[in-house]
């Protein structure tokens, strides 16, 4: 097992010139909790991919075991993580990928991702859940057998899908030689732009590969923190 910790964005939304991941909560920098989770793991290693202000996160993460890897210019999820695809070339096992504001991700819920993952011998595994206001976030639609049809983003989101209420929580779990392999195929036709790493979840959907859905009952743990109203949020729920 891999870990992949993505903490390269700025966080424009928090009207602040500090990398996002480096605001506290827990009166510490939100990826350390992130990291501190991802320790607990029987990993290999431990990548972080750093980005805006790359300095100041890998100075507040010096005393940390991880390898940084350098995004120098942030265009997505799926962007992010191909900087990793020379590093784990020769990797053959499982991608675990975690955010660095989504500082209340548990061991437990890691634990049990990573075995179902192996166990369901899926080509990727998502991690969702169902909140009350799913605002922002990407939303996990299904058929009608209750597998997985599709992920979307919430911008790229029609009427009905927005209804949905279960959430993708960005955090996954793939097969190493899967994703890089379909990683350089995806396009960034989207309202952002950007390259999505759930459009490597829907590439191999729509070619009946094997996908699973684990999900959380606990909200408090998937809380992404994109704004300074959320932040405060975060540090009332600690």
């Amino acid at each position: 097992l891999t870990v992949i910790i993505l903490a390269a964005g700025k966080g424009t939304r928090m009207d602040s010139n500090l990398p996002k991941v480096l605001h506290t909560v827990d009166n510490q920098p939100m990826i350390l909790k992130v990291i501190t989770t991802a320790h607990k793991i029987s990993a290999n290693s431990i990548i972080t991919i750093v980005g805006y202000k790359s300095e100041l996160v890998k100075d507040a993460l010096k005393n940390q075991k991880t390898e940084f890897i350098l995004q120098e210019e942030q265009n997505g999820t799926a962007h992010a993580v191909i900087q990793c695809k020379n590093r784990l070339k020769n990797f053959d096992g499982n991608v675990l990928i975690l955010s660095g504001d989504v500082p209340f991700i548990s061991l437990d819920t890691l634990t049990f991702l990573v075995k179902n993952h192996i166990k369901s011998n899926s080509k990727a595994t998502v991690l969702t859940c169902d909140i009350e206001n799913p605002y922002g976030y990407g939303r996990i639609i299904k058929n009608k057998n209750n597998t997985l049809k599709k992920i979307i983003e919430h911008k790229d989101a029609n009427e009905e899908e927005l209804k949905e209420t279960e959430i993708n929580a960005g955090v996954y779990i793939f097969d190493a030689s899967t994703l890089f392999k379909i990683l350089p195929t995806i396009n960034s036709n989207n309202k952002q732009k950007e390259y999505y790493l759930t459009d490597v979840i829907n590439i191999l959907l729509n070619s009946n590969e094997p996908v699973f859905i684990e999900k959380t009952i606990n909200a408090n743990e998937v809380i992404g923190i994109n704004t300074l109203e959320q932040l405060k949020e975060a540090n009332n729920v600690s």
